[in-house]
């Protein structure tokens, strides 16, 4: 089958690459990859650790591609894998934190709080940097909902999809997630 690949359709696209040809999978990554990076960004914050996670993602992805049903949006099928990946970051960073803390006493000292303090948050960058904190301190089901919904910009009925929740749901966390957020921000 030679097909012109910026032409084909996702679906197309991931028959493809099922069937061997690498450079379909490759044009599913360029088509996606600008979005899959700023959702990642959005949760883990730092850049280079968003590369990577990005990258896992699309590995990820290209594992379960025999499990993509074409009927469905790639994006909604894409988004769900990405979410996982980052919570696996999380979940490996926490771990990865709670081995550093254990450190013997006298070594302590080197240990450096990268927490800013609050006589340094001036100016927009900072503001936004506490903004990215306090949105990676929320909870998972609001952190993922706030972010699809606000950051990436999907529809309630998009977000409900991707999160496997209803939109009345989507509307709950999005609320609870808008509170908790600026209750965090008043405290910075």
């Amino acid at each position: 089958m030679t097909a012109c690949l910026p032409d084909c359709s996702d679906g197309e696209l991931a028959a493809l690459a099922l069937g061997g040809r690498q450079a379909a999978y490759g044009e599913l990554v360029r088509r996606h990859q600008g979005w899959v990076h700023r959702l990642v960004r959005s949760h883990v914050g730092n850049r280079d650790e968003a590369l990577d996670v990005t990258q896992a993602s699309f590995v990820a992805a290209f594992a379960a591609l025999n499990r993509y049903d074409a009927a469905r949006p790639f994006q909604v099928w894409m988004s769900r894998i990405v979410i996982n990946k980052c919570h696996d970051w999380r979940r490996r960073r926490a771990v990865r934190n709670f081995f550093s803390m254990a450190l013997p006493l006298g070594e302590a000292d080197d240990v450096a709080d990268e927490a800013p303090l609050p006589d340094q948050a001036i100016g927009a960058e900072q503001q936004l940097a506490e903004a990215m904190k306090a949105i990676a301190a929320l909870p998972a089901s609001l952190k993922d909902t706030l972010i699809l919904r606000t950051i990436d910009e999907k529809s309630e009925a998009e977000t409900a999809e991707i999160l496997g929740i209803s939109q009345k749901a989507v509307e709950t966390r999005l609320y609870r997630a808008r509170a908790r957020l600026a209750e965090m921000l008043k405290k910075v």
